[in-house]
């Protein structure tokens, strides 16, 4: 008798985990907002430390991109962490050759548990570079940018501190001019390159992937999910242009399906305010949540909006930024501090779950993330992307009733704008923003 209930009770205990594994598989909210950054100067350029803290307290981020030429002092990448947790990638960035002072630096970084990983230069294509008596990049050959790359690589790699941290790969790898391979994170076998197969310059892929272009300019919808694509449907600058077949020289590199699983990180983002083209403060603050959703949902581990505060040396730039010059918020700011504060954790899940639902006749222009926090509680954020106009009603359906559902709009806040009650389905109107439903587990 015993044996016969024990044998009713293991297939009953399996039978409910079948029942729950049924529906999406919900992602860490902790993982998705660790993705959130931007680039900063952090003390220099017209920047203040105290303001940055207090900056990226206010919208959440959890990392900034700088590099060693704006001689930042690294006591303060140290404070700005400890008073954050903001994680940094450090890099060699605009005309940079210096491998010794990145991996010193960059020891003392993650020795104090700040760093997040290494970058190698930024835009080649327009800051040449001179490595070991040889100009390379710009309109010169880039295989001084490739010595540099496998340099930069085996030292992190070969540095007892550093080993395990992951080095990100040039940005505009797309523009070479010679066939130097930096498409390829380690050059394959037959990939007929200037330099030779089994060069390794770094583990993620690192793309510029503006979503505007000069050939794609204004506003369209699905803005920012078509310029997060990983193939050659990207109407930006973006990862096919780099890695697939170089937008240059049609230099071939991987084939999408490679790129589709290709690991990939975006150091800078963006769209600057631009009234001609109807990108006003509230368009351009919609668009970044828009981004950093679809960026990550679309297999980008990190993603760097440019840029955090506007710059002295660089006052045009401000048009990109979350923060004026004399760091006012702009509403991109206020909205990232809504979005980032409804989905707050600050702990990763270790088993997600899994959420049984359906949007039905999902129109093109609407995308979803189901994240999960560490209580347990799941989030399902439904992005529109109708920048051309219009909108578009969808309704949610649960594969069961739930006991209370919220619906947040990082718009208008950070308090519910509705809550149901034993609810199993809703109506949606989306335009070209985020809303976040709670569905406590």
């Amino acid at each position: 008798m015993k044996r016969k209930i024990f044998i009713l009770f293991s297939l009953f205990v399996l039978l409910c985990v079948e029942v729950e594994a049924q529906g999406t598989k919900a992602i860490s909210a902790n993982d998705f907002l660790n993705s959130l950054g931007a680039c900063s100067s952090v003390s220099r350029r017209g920047e203040n430390l105290n303001e940055t803290i207090e900056n990226v307290k206010y919208t959440g981020l959890r990392w900034l991109r700088v590099g060693y030429e704006d001689d930042v002092p690294v006591e303060d990448f140290i404070r700005l962490h400890r008073q954050t947790n903001v994680l940094l990638s450090f890099g060699l960035l605009s005309g940079g050759n210096n491998i010794d002072r990145l991996i010193t630096e960059s020891r003392q970084l993650a020795e104090a548990g700040a760093l997040l990983a290494i970058e190698g230069a930024n835009e080649p294509n327009n800051w040449e570079i001179t490595y070991q008596g040889e100009k390379g990049g710009g309109r010169n050959s880039w295989i001084p940018i490739a010595n540099l790359h496998r340099d930069l690589y085996k030292a992190v790699k070969e540095d007892s501190i550093l080993k395990d941290y992951p080095v990100w790969a040039i940005s505009e790898s797309g523009a070479q001019t010679d066939n130097t391979g930096l498409q390829f994170l380690i050059i394959p076998e037959s990939a007929n390159t200037l330099m030779p197969a089994g060069t390794q310059y770094a583990d993620y892929a690192n793309c510029h992937n503006y979503i505007v272009h000069p050939s794609w300019s204004g506003l369209h919808d699905n803005q920012t999910w078509l310029s997060a694509s990983p193939t050659k449907d990207c109407p930006v600058d973006g990862l096919y242009a780099n890695y697939g077949l170089t937008w240059a020289k049609k230099f071939p590199g991987y084939p999408e399906d490679k790129l589709k699983t290709l690991p990939r990180v975006t150091t800078e983002t963006g769209y600057a305010m631009n009234e001609k083209e109807g990108v006003t403060e509230e368009i351009q603050a919609r668009l970044y949540l828009n981004l950093y959703l679809s960026q990550y949902k679309r297999g980008w581990k990190h993603t760097a909006i440019y840029l955090l505060k506007g710059r002295a040396n660089e006052p045009d730039h401000e048009a990109f930024a979350f923060y004026t010059l004399d760091n006012q918020p702009k509403q991109a700011a206020h909205y990232l501090h809504n979005f980032t504060t409804i989905l707050a954790d600050n702990k990763s899940v270790s088993k997600s779950g899994a959420l049984d639902y359906t949007i039905s006749d999902q129109p093109e222009t609407t995308h979803d993330l189901l994240l999960q926090k560490s209580d347990g509680h799941f989030y399902l954020v439904l992005w529109g992307e109708r920048f051309a106009g219009g909108t578009d009603s969808v309704t949610v359906k649960f594969g069961k009733q739930h006991k209370t559902v919220k619906i947040y709009n990082p718009t208008v806040g950070v308090s519910p704008i509705k809550i149901l009650n034993k609810a199993n389905s809703m109506s949606l109107l989306l335009t070209n923003h985020p809303l976040i439903i709670e569905i406590k587990k």
